[in-house]
């Protein structure tokens, strides 16, 4: 009989640019805002910013090397890359294939994906499909952004929420349940409500290259697709909220994740919050608050983790896992 073969996180890292902007750095900057305001509204109270021709796959890699230290491997030993972000270093090739270039291996499948705040959870779930079919045995999952690159400096509504950084995990198969149950989902009717509006067409810029959002309508959809996601994917896996032991949301907004955890009856002291240090990181921002936990001691090997994210598509989804 053929042992059944799943999917098991072996190691996570993360990286935040050195250069922090805290709220009274953006006020000192002119921008019309006030700490009081952004941590009211937020929960955030600094965010890390990339250095001048520091890119997507620069953080990248170091998270990446902080994940393959921690699950004590060799690089060489990654046949799969999949790496979530919405702000890739080039239109192409594939901010996966830079990364896997200054990894120095080469010939592991390496993609990016493209969910925005949704994209870690959204690359971890391919990477299990991978590993559970039996193709692949150890994945380099990464979510890596430099927002600060499409942010209008001059529009309170956005610039004070985001920040520059990457998380990563290596996701190994195993003959022990790892990840229990995940669900995916979109709506592309509702782009418009967080978007960068803009491309590249004859080596111009044609429409708006900067984040555009309306935060009440983003906030309103997020809270109630967060609890529903995380339910369905409690049932896929038979348990109840009860079960689960951390719960690690995207780190948009500390009010979206105080409502998600009461629809779900959660405690506050069972969610990891990070985003007061590095604001919304979009795909960097679960892996980021999970490294943050496994490395503190509040994650434990055995715990039972629900990671769920939401962003602009608009798409959001959820895994439950083993740690």
């Amino acid at each position: 009989m053929s042992t059944r073969i799943y999917a098991r996180i072996a190691g996570t890292g993360s990286y935040l640019p050195p250069t922090a902007l805290t709220n009274n750095d953006l006020v000192a900057r002119g921008i019309d805002t006030s700490d009081e305001w952004i941590v009211e509204r937020t929960g955030i109270r600094s965010r890390h910013i990339a250095a001048d021709g520091q890119v997507t796959s620069d953080l990248a890699l170091e998270a990446s090397r902080k994940a393959i230290a921690a699950a004590g491997i060799e690089a060489d030993k990654i046949d799969l890359i999949i790496l979530a972000t919405s702000t890739p270093d080039y239109i192409f090739p594939g901010t996966a294939c830079l990364l896997q270039s200054k990894l120095g291996v080469n010939g592991a499948a390496a993609f990016d994906v493209q969910a925005v705040c949704s994209g870690f959870v959204y690359a971890l779930t391919v990477a299990e499909k991978f590993i559970r079919s039996g193709s692949h045995r150890c994945a380099l999952v990464v979510g890596a952004e430099v927002f600060s690159h499409i942010l209008d400096w001059n529009d309170r509504n956005t610039c004070v929420l985001f920040g520059d950084g990457a998380g990563a995990v290596i996701l190994e198969a195993s003959d022990a349940p790892g990840v229990l149950a995940s669900a995916l989902h979109a709506d592309g009717s509702q782009h418009g409500i967080l978007e960068v509006p803009g491309n590249i067409c004859g080596g111009r810029v044609v429409g708006d290259p900067f984040v555009k959002m309306d935060g009440p309508a983003v906030f309103k959809f997020a809270v109630k697709v967060l609890a529903d996601v995380a339910r369905e994917a409690l049932d896929q896996a038979g348990m109840d909220a009860a079960g689960i032991d951390w719960l690690i949301p995207h780190q948009a907004n500390v009010r979206i994740i105080q409502s998600t955890a009461k629809k779900l009856g959660l405690p506050m002291e069972k969610v990891v919050v990070t985003l007061d240090r590095h604001g919304n990181t979009s795909a960097a921002s679960i892996p980021l608050a999970l490294d943050a936990a496994a490395r503190d001691g509040r994650i434990r090997r055995g715990d039972t983790l629900m990671l769920e994210g939401v962003g602009g598509g608009f798409t959001w989804g959820a895994v439950l896992l083993k740690f």
